[in-house]
């Protein structure tokens, strides 16, 4: 399943001194280069065709391996594996940030630094879709679209992110225009309090992050229910491949 695809390991240190290893699959040699962070039931046919979409509109597609086993979906056991990673995912945490967006962040500069990228756009998904919002408070990356953005779970009036990442983050924003953020109207893990919550933090004197709603109930809004939410779900995908065109080439 990923034929064509370059395989490294990448080791950072968290703010907290944990020392985070993950293996890291990189395709095509672009300077505009993507990285898609995978989502809770793992990295499957769905996510790599979604980076084949990316590949083919001339991205570099970096996919971190941060759960799980590959070519393998698991809702259940690749959420008990997330829960043991307690030095890496808060998965409750409230007004806090995850030490893995640390080592994501130290990736994304990685990539600019030693890699050859332009810049750098990150794609998080259900319980990293928080992530690829948290990310934007870094100067290496220039985009990013948060799908489906559920963490913390069983609190969606809260964000899953520090004050001082509120205001970074903001301020990046305000410079560089909104990043994106999706979900289907009837998603019961990323619900309509998460939106609004996002849209109290971010949005109150101007748009930072364009929020974007999709007729439907289903959840994974790029990857396992793009199909089934029709043309609404593929203008959303099409607009995302536009949106890191112009912010990434």
């Amino acid at each position: 399943m990923l034929d064509g695809y370059e395989k490294r390991q990448f080791q950072a240190t968290t703010t907290t001194g944990a020392s985070i290893t993950h293996d890291v699959y990189s395709r095509g040699d672009a300077a505009a280069t993507v990285v898609v962070i995978q989502e809770l039931p793992g990295i499957g046919p769905e996510t790599l065709s979604l980076a084949d979409r990316l590949s083919a509109h001339g991205f570099r597609v970096v996919l971190p391996h941060l759960f799980g086993p590959l070519g393998r979906v698991a809702m259940y056991r690749n959420l008990v594996r997330v829960m043991c990673m307690r030095k890496e995912f808060h998965l409750f945490e409230k007004n806090g940030t995850s030490p893995v967006v640390d080592w994501l962040r130290a990736l994304c500069k990685d990539l600019v630094e030693s890699h050859g990228a332009s810049g750098v756009g990150a794609i998080g998904m259900c319980l990293t879709g928080n992530f690829a919002i948290s990310l934007m408070a870094d100067e290496h990356v220039r985009a990013g679209v948060a799908s489906q953005p559920s963490m913390p779970l069983l609190a969606q009036e809260h964000l899953h992110m520090s004050a001082s990442d509120v205001v970074a983050i903001r301020e990046r924003l305000g410079e560089h225009g909104p990043m994106k953020a999706l979900r289907f109207q009837g998603d019961k893990l990323c619900t309509a309090a998460k939106f609004d919550k996002i849209k109290e933090t971010f949005n109150d004197d101007a748009e930072r992050i364009e929020l974007v709603q999709l007729p439907g109930n289903g959840h994974s809004v790029l990857t396992r229910d793009l199909i089934s939410g029709g043309e609404p779900a593929e203008q959303a995908l099409r607009e995302v491949l536009a949106y890191f065109g112009r912010k990434l080439k």
